[in-house]
């Protein structure tokens, strides 16, 4: 219960970030306390740094720009209209996910995208990953451990391959 402290005009008992659980995590979600994770993927298990640590924000953006400058060239050279840039970034995505563990921006700066439980990614795990990232809002929101919007519905992570 909130009480209100009528001389200073404010409520004594103040609900701060902190005390609430982030929206990606659902009802009844708590935030761990500091001690409890000092690293992103630490709560998956993953190693603080070196490969099979979560990739920072920073190289995942260059692999998407790398990806997206490249699809754009691609659609330049063999449609001469830059408007089909996006299903052709689609189509890369999807191919070199599923079959190579990666887009060709992720495998150029040393990124693979792995499932939680470590089993091979798969055809529609790639599909639903990679359409999730074609409207690009859902990368942009992300959780404590570095997994966008995307990486989560798809049960992936994108971490270090080398």
């Amino acid at each position: 219960m909130l009480r209100v402290n009528w001389r200073r005009g404010y409520a004594s008992s103040v609900i701060e970030r902190k005390d609430v659980a982030s929206w990606l995590e659902g009802p009844g979600g708590r935030r761990p306390a500091e001690s409890e994770q000092s690293y992103a993927g630490q709560r998956l298990g993953l190693p603080n740094s070196g490969p099979g640590s979560v990739a920072g924000f920073g190289t995942r953006l260059v692999a998407y720009l790398l990806d997206s400058a490249a699809c754009a060239v691609i659609a330049w050279g063999t449609f001469r209209e830059p408007a089909y840039s996006l299903p052709v970034f689609v189509l890369e995505v999807i191919a070199l996910t599923w079959l190579a563990g990666g887009s060709a921006g992720q495998l150029v700066r040393g990124l693979r995208v792995v499932r939680l439980d470590g089993r091979r990614l798969g055809l529609l795990r790639a599909v639903l990953r990679t359409l999730l990232l074609a409207m690009l809002i859902p990368a942009l929101i992300w959780d404590r451990d570095g997994r966008g919007l995307h990486d989560k519905a798809a049960g992936t992570v994108v971490v270090h391959g080398r």
